[in-house]
């Protein structure tokens, strides 16, 4: 092969050249990581105040512990613990092959999950179990806005387009939060929607989706 001291002028052999993988540009927005810190500080605070009556409630109802902690994947796959407040029974990812599926493709989800406590009920209904990844935003591994966070599970499942959906930070809301939550039950459409964010991406964009989030959060539409 012609090296780049030996090439000469007219010689049409083509060098090899090394294309770096693009870069969502969310990624290295500078205003999208103000506005992530900014909420995430907001949220820990609302999150702490909630956090006593939360832990004494799960006490009457399901003693344990208050939070619950998965490993899930973030941007470009990279494994994270994702904190949420305790809405099941303890050990309930070991019973999990003891409930019904009533999603499509690469998700879990069961509308009357009988592992949910009620005070979990409660908590999934007003997204309240949801506050404690704001610690997750701070830290950089979420975003407010992005992606649905997959498991390890679903990741090892996954066919080639849906690796697209791993190129942005998985968020605490996104598209699909805001049309239909716990009613999106085939994981394409929740990648559909994902892949859209990308395309649609802007800082406009993700206080629209926010807006939108606390709305249908308030209405409780698609909760369950």
């Amino acid at each position: 092969m012609t090296s780049p001291a030996n090439f000469q002028s007219g010689d049409m052999r083509v060098l090899p050249l090394r294309v770096e993988p693009q870069v969502h540009p969310s990624i290295d927005s500078k205003a999208k990581r103000i506005l992530d810190i900014f909420g995430a500080i907001i949220g820990l605070v609302i999150t702490g105040i909630v956090a006593i009556p939360v832990a004494i409630a799960m006490q009457f109802d399901s003693p344990g512990s208050i939070f619950y902690s998965q490993v899930r994947c973030g941007l470009e796959g990279k494994p994270f613990k994702i904190w949420k407040f305790r809405s099941m029974i303890a050990n309930a990812d070991r019973k999990q092959h003891l409930v019904e599926n009533q999603a499509k493709g690469h998700i879990f989800k069961n509308e009357n999950d009988p592992r949910v406590t009620k005070v979990g009920r409660f908590l999934r209904r007003t997204s309240l179990d949801e506050f404690p990844q704001f610690w997750n935003v701070l830290q950089g591994d979420m975003s407010l806005v992005g992606t649905r966070p997959p498991t390890i599970e679903e990741v090892a499942l996954y066919e080639d387009h849906h690796f697209e959906r791993l190129k942005v930070k998985p968020g605490i809301t996104g598209e699909w939060q805001v049309k239909g939550r716990s009613e999106v039950l085939d994981f394409e459409d929740i990648v559909r929607m994902d892949l859209n964010y990308q395309k649609r991406w802007s800082l406009l964009y993700d206080l629209n989706l926010i807006m939108r989030t606390v709305i249908v959060v308030l209405i409780r539409k698609g909760a369950c």
